[in-house]
């Protein structure tokens, strides 16, 4: 039996490699697709969602993805998304991305405050420019 090799990565580190991969079920803007090994090679910008992949090793993975392309060229499927996050079962799944998208949530506002002092800073020397 002809089996596939999964490859997920993130903008920083690959976050998995997998072999012996008999589906993949992926999310698009047209909805959920699936992929197995014989099927014609594609390209696919995937929506955040829940990607599946199965194998014999660990059987059904669910693994949350944000946004990114998935490429499948022969027997390789290569997924590139902004952030990642596997779980054993949907529920244990749910919590993991609910606490992630929390801390994001204050990462982000974090990085907001740094960048509304940057501004303000930069226009004030402009301004202090500007009179001279």
């Amino acid at each position: 039996m002809t089996l596939m090799n999964l490859k997920i990565i993130l903008p920083f580190e690959v976050f998995a490699e997998k072999t012996g991969v008999s589906r993949i079920v992926a999310e698009s803007k047209e909805g959920s697709f699936g992929l197995l090994p014989h099927r014609l090679d594609c390209v696919a910008a995937l929506t955040p969602g829940i990607l599946i992949y199965e194998n014999e090793a660990e059987g059904e993975v669910y693994v949350a993805v944000d946004e990114g392309v998935l490429v499948k060229t022969g027997l390789e499927v290569l997924v590139s998304v902004r952030n990642a996050i596997v779980g054993a079962d949907l529920g244990q799944l749910r919590e993991e991305v609910e606490r992630e998208f929390q801390n994001l949530d204050e990462r982000e506002q974090s990085v907001r405050s740094v960048m509304a002092k940057m501004e303000s800073g930069f226009i004030r020397r402009f301004a202090e420019f500007h009179h001279e």
